[in-house]
C-alpha cells in the first residue's frame, strides 16, 4: 500500500522504518523542514534518532497536500495535545474513505477524550475507520530492527487485520483486537506510571517499590478502563501489562526518564530539560484522573503524579500519601 505516515519525530520516523520493511511505499510528513531535508538527504532523523540510518527509499515532505495524495492508508504520529489542531487544518484534505491509524499514545486533556474519539469527530470518520496501533514499542529499540510485538485495535476486524498486515514487519509481529477502549487508555495510562516509577527511581528507592508503583498502577488502569467498557483480559496483553513493563522498565523511555529527574531536582522544569521531546504521561495524567472520577474509580498513583507535576507536593509527599492510604482486599470482585 501507499502509506502516509503523518509525524516526523522518534516514532513516525521508526513506523516509517517499519512499514517500509513491511513492503509498502511510504511518505513521511514532518513540520521542520531541516528534519525533512536531512531525512531525504542523508538518509537520518538526528534529532530524533541519532545516527541510525533511515532507509534510502524513504521520502520526506513539509507539504500535507503531497503527504496525502493517493495514500492508501494514513498513520498519525503526532504529540496528543496537538492532534486536534492539526486534524483542523487537514479536515477538507483526508477524505472519509481512508482508513486512518493513530499510534499516538495519549488522552486530550480539555475533552478527556482518547485519540480515535478526537479523530472521529474532527474528520467526521465512521469508527469503523479508524484503528490504533500500541504496545511495547520503544522506538530506539524498533529502529534497530530488535523483535517486537504490538497490537492493532479496531472495531472493525477487516481494519484490524489490514493494520497488522500493513505493519506486519519481520522483526515487527502484530496481532489484533477489537477492545479499542482498553488498548487506548492503556497506552495512555502506562506513561502516567512510568513518571511514578522514574520518580520512585530519582528518589533512591529499589526494585521493590518499582514493584508496587507497577503492580499497583496496573490494578488502578484495568478497573479505570473496564468502567469505561474495557476488556479485562486487554490488561493481560501486549496493550496491558507489555505496554507498562517496557515503559516503566528501559531508561530508554521518556516517560520514566522524566520521572527520574523529577524524582532527583523536584523540579518539572528541570525535569522537561532532561528529556528531549515530548512525555506524554506530563499532559496526560490530568486527563486521566478527571476521567477515573467520573466514573468512580479510585487512582491514587495517577492522582499523585497528577498532584506532582502540577506542583501541588513534592515527589516525597506524593509517596508519603501513598503509603498512608488504607488498605484491604488486593483484588476485589469485578
Amino acid at each position: 500500500m501507499k502509506v502516509s505516515v503523518l509525524g516526523s519525530g522518534q516514532w513516525g520516523s521508526t513506523l516509517a522504518q517499519v512499514l517500509l520493511d513491511a513492503g509498502n511505499e511510504v511518505i513521511l510528513w514532518g513540520r521542520n523542514k531541516v528534519v525533512v531535508d536531512e531525512i531525504n538527504t542523508k538518509h537520518r532523523n538526528s534529532s530524533a534518532l541519532l545516527e541510525h540510518p533511515l532507509p534510502s527509499q524513504l521520502s520526506a515532505t513539509c507539504q500535507i497536500e503531497r503527504a496525502l495524495d493517493g495514500a492508501e492508508l494514513i498513520v498519525l504520529a503526532i504529540p496528543s495535545q496537538s492532534l486536534r489542531e492539526n486534524l483542523l487544518r487537514w479536515q477538507g484534505l483526508i477524505s472519509s474513505d481512508i482508513a486512518v491509524v493513530s499510534a499516538i499514545k495519549g488522552i486530550e486533556i480539555s475533552t478527556q477524550l482518547r485519540m480515535s474519539e478526537v479523530i472521529s469527530q474532527v474528520l467526521a470518520l465512521d469508527s469503523s475507520m479508524i484503528s490504533v496501533l500500541t504496545g511495547p514499542n520503544l522506538a530506539r529499540e524498533v529502529i534497530l530492527r530488535q523483535p517486537a510485538g504490538a497490537v492493532a485495535a479496531s472495531t472493525n476486524q477487516e481494519l484490524a487485520d489490514l493494520t497488522a498486515k500493513a505493519f506486519g514487519a519481520p522483526y515487527f509481529r502484530v496481532y489484533t483486537s477489537n477492545d479499542v477502549i482498553g488498548c487506548e487508555l492503556a497506552s495512555a495510562a502506562k506513561n502516567v506510571i512510568a513518571i511514578a516509577v522514574g520518580m520512585s527511581i530519582g528518589m533512591g528507592f529499589g526494585e521493590n517499590t518499582q514493584a508496587l508503583v507497577i503492580t499497583r498502577g496496573l490494578n488502578e488502569l484495568t478497573r479505570l478502563a473496564m468502567a469505561r467498557g474495557a476488556a479485562p483480559l486487554t490488561f493481560v496483553g501486549l496493550a496491558g501489562v507489555g505496554d507498562l513493563l517496557a515503559t516503566c522498565g528501559s531508561p530508554l523511555s521518556r516517560n520514566r526518564t522524566f520521572g527520574e529527574a523529577l524524582g532527583r531536582t523536584g523540579s518539572v522544569e528541570q525535569a522537561l530539560r532532561a528529556i528531549s521531546s515530548t512525555a506524554e504521561g506530563l499532559t496526560t495524567a490530568q486527563a486521566l484522573v478527571e476521567l477515573a472520577h467520573l466514573v468512580g474509580v479510585e487512582a491514587p498513583i495517577m492522582e499523585a503524579v497528577c498532584d506532582v507535576v502540577t506542583s501541588r507536593i513534592t515527589p516525597h509527599q506524593a509517596f508519603l500519601n501513598l503509603m498512608t492510604i488504607q488498605t484491604g482486599a488486593e483484588i476485589n470482585p469485578v
